[in-house]
């Protein structure tokens, strides 16, 4: 059983974006089928569209249940939704429709994996105003996963070779932020983080936790956050046995885990674990106008569920191009791959 390659659903997106064409581009590759069998939750015809622009030799096979699978290079299996009315649909523009095809999509595959139909989750970018506009009001994939999972503790985590970076909290005003830097949270993701780097085969992960002040406070001169709740975290985890190091200087803490000095970074916030991130796994070419890599991927832990996401947005500018690079799609897939193949053990 554990020899067997994991299905993993692809969810669409939203089809005016570059997630159909990100897909499509991962699965042109042959390796990608030689590690496991994907199938892509959303709409047919979006999917032969995008094929057709790209001048793609792929198939595009539309099924109704994932027993009707092929899982054959060459051919795209697509659990068809019909939620797109091609006479309307537009790439690169908001609309109604493509919010509401994305969501669709991804409670499509939460279901699946929810169900044991499939091994685990993989999300192309969806567009949050889009979302909203189609009356279904999460602010991103993270709190769709936790709503339709019913999980209370989860958190996210960027991952790209060395850099893996975990926050204590997210999607809320800076401000409020700093508030949420507790013991316990801290605590929570730690776990969280470090129960990951054991999927992706590191033993004993060392974790880097890094303060919220400038120079982790300086022994209190710029804050207390790190002598009240952080400090205090940083020695339960020590005392149940976790390879933690912390309050590390943030200024500092990302330099040397992308150099290999952490195997995972806890952030307090999110601008502090993103912009490193990004820094790391986005290029600039100066040429072009564009970027030439986008590398990263986004996964949420706590969940019953496998979830991994390419950590890039929909791309509207370029969608319908056939530039966008698929390296986060084609990392995504890998570490869903891995982490399937790490719980059938």
């Amino acid at each position: 059983m554990n020899n067997i390659k994991p299905i993993l659903a692809i969810t669409m997106g939203d089809p005016a974006g570059i997630g159909p064409e990100i897909i499509l581009m991962a699965l042109n590759h042959e390796n990608t089928y030689n590690k496991c069998r994907p199938l892509v939750t959303g709409d047919a015809e979006v999917m032969a569209f995008v094929a057709k622009q790209l001048n793609s030799n792929l198939k595009i096979h539309s099924i109704e249940n994932v027993t009707e699978a092929k899982f054959e290079f060459g051919t795209v299996d697509v659990i068809d939704l019909k939620l797109i009315d091609m006479h309307s649909f537009e790439q690169g523009k908001v609309s109604i429709q493509c919010g509401n095809a994305a969501f669709q999509s991804v409670v499509k595959a939460i279901d699946l994996a929810m169900n044991g139909e499939v091994d685990g989750t993989v999300t192309a970018p969806l567009n949050k105003e889009a979302l909203n506009l189609a009356g279904h009001h999460f602010d991103g994939h993270t709190e769709i996963y936790a709503h339709f999972t019913n999980t209370k503790k989860y958190a996210m985590l960027l991952a790209d070779d060395f850099l893996r970076v975990i926050h204590v909290s997210t999607h809320v005003p800076l401000r409020k932020a700093c508030d949420l830097v507790k013991k316990e949270r801290i605590v929570d993701v730690t776990e969280l983080i470090s129960d990951a780097c054991m999927q992706f085969g590191i033993k004993n992960p060392k974790i880097g936790i890094a303060g919220l002040n400038p120079h982790a406070s300086d022994g209190g001169l710029f804050g207390d956050e790190e002598e009240q709740e952080i400090i205090p975290a940083v020695k339960e985890l020590k005392a149940r046995g976790f390879n933690v190091e912390g309050p590390v200087p943030p200024d500092t803490l990302f330099a040397k885990a992308k150099c290999g000095k952490y195997d995972g970074c806890v952030a307090m916030y999110h601008d502090q674990g993103h912009i490193p991130f990004k820094v790391v796994g986005f290029n600039w070419n100066r040429e072009t106008g564009m970027m030439s890599t986008a590398k990263g991927v986004n996964i949420t832990l706590g969940l019953p569920i496998i979830r991994v996401s390419v950590d890039h947005g929909t791309a509207f500018d370029v969608a319908g191009k056939g530039i966008a690079s698929p390296d986060a799609m084609l990392l995504s897939i890998d570490y869903a791959t891995k982490m399937a193949l790490s719980r059938k053990k």
